[in-house]
């Protein structure tokens, strides 16, 4: 699964392994206080305006430093995976009966690093091969869950605190909010759609032209299910997107052939800056002092949607200069300013080559916030919340209106 977590570049971080090998990177820095006990409540409340039993699911990574990979039940206990076998075999159900319409359900969300799905209607078919859990495979068509109705938030908790987000980076699909309550009472929110918004998006990419329409997957009754991220749909119905930024690159690449791309990736370092110039088809960075800090050949459209392959990114310096730059391309900065990132959202997505898809998401949120792609966190427009010592964390289903 072709995913990227959040990194918060501008501070001290540790990296730890999520459910299906994601990578998130969490504070090590000095907090307020430490997040108490093994686990926090978390209030899932179904605004959903629908009838569908709701199904959830806790999965991840124990933060025990143990590495083990499971789930949880509703009281936050820690259930660790069986092993699995070369041929999937079915994994045990680790659902949890969600509320109904109008109602609130409390559980206890354990000291992980992974996901909470949810899903309308069905349960979701989670297998376990010898490397452990199969997720829902959102680029194969055959997956036995590519006709139910479900979606999933990220989340860590540790000792530091909760980053509680929710996502579009895979895909746009059944609407909900994420929130915790500080521990000066506080409630924090995101990821909330403004009222029309579901239907608002659906809309706007149905009529984007150039393939993106391609994007949307129904039922066979034709009743929507969801909107791949541009990544996934070049493989599954929408190949015409897997050039779709090959032109804006080709520029990009001319126009810093003849002057340089200056990029100050963290923010609270000011002083560090890395200044790109092109030769052939390599973008070549150096430090202030002249001296090569890394390079990248010219970037295919596939590893733009994708932040990875050409556009790779470790955590070191490479990678804090990668993000910045799948920043600029998806957003389509990189021509107008040469100095990244450009973090001004009314600037963003002008160019007709552009991620529109994440460019109609981020105009459907009710504070402009969203996972379009995997490095939306460059400049905070990303959908998270988070907070050092936190009470209770809060994942809202909302009406698919």
């Amino acid at each position: 699964m072709r995913v990227r977590r959040k990194v918060l570049a501008a501070m001290a971080t540790a990296a730890v392994t999520l459910a299906g090998g994601l990578a998130a990177v969490v504070s090590t820095s000095p907090v307020q206080a430490a997040v108490p006990g093994s686990s926090i409540p978390l209030v899932f409340k179904n605004n959903s305006g629908r009838s569908e039993q709701i199904y959830i699911y806790v999965l991840g990574t124990i933060l025990d430093g143990s590495g083990r990979q499971g789930w949880a039940d509703a009281s936050g206990a820690f259930h660790q995976w069986p092993a699995g076998a070369p041929v999937p075999v079915p994994a045990p159900d680790a659902s949890i009966p969600g509320p109904a319409n109008g109602q609130t359900k409390t559980i206890n969300l354990p000291k992980f690093s992974g996901r909470v799905y949810f899903s309308y209607g069905q349960k979701l078919i989670f297998k376990l091969a010898t490397g452990g859990l199969v997720q829902p495979s959102l680029a194969n068509p055959t997956d036995p869950n590519t006709n139910i109705l479900f979606n999933w938030s990220e989340y860590t908790l540790n000792n530091d605190g909760l980053w509680i987000n929710s996502t579009q980076v895979d895909m746009f699909s059944a609407p909900y909010a994420v929130g915790l309550r500080k521990s000066n009472g506080q409630v924090v929110s995101t990821g909330r759609l403004r009222p029309g918004g579901y239907h608002g998006f659906f809309k706007a990419l149905q009529g984007q032209p150039g393939g993106w329409a391609n994007l949307i997957k129904r039922r066979p009754d034709g009743t929507i299910l969801r909107a791949l991220a541009p990544s996934h749909g070049i493989g599954n119905g929408a190949p015409s997107l897997a050039g779709a930024m090959d032109g804006y690159v080709n520029q990009v690449w001319s126009k810093y052939s003849g002057q340089d791309l200056v990029v100050t990736p963290i923010a609270d370092l000011p002083n560090n800056k890395y200044y790109g110039r092109v030769s052939g088809s390599t973008m070549t960075f150096r430090d202030g002092s002249g001296g090569i800090v890394t390079s990248f050949v010219k970037p295919s459209t596939d590893s733009i949607w994708g932040c990875y392959k050409h556009l790779d990114a470790p955590n070191d310096v490479r990678g804090q200069i990668s993000r910045t730059l799948c920043a600029g391309f998806n957003r389509s900065t990189l021509l107008s300013h040469s100095n990244q990132p450009h973090n001004v959202p009314t600037d963003f997505y002008k160019d007709v080559s552009t991620n529109h898809y994440s460019r109609k998401i981020h105009a459907q949120m009710v504070d402009g916030k969203a996972y379009g792609f995997a490095f939306d966190d460059v400049g905070a427009h990303e959908s998270l919340v988070h907070d050092g010592s936190p009470t209770t964390a809060y994942i809202t289903l909302d009406p698919f209106d």
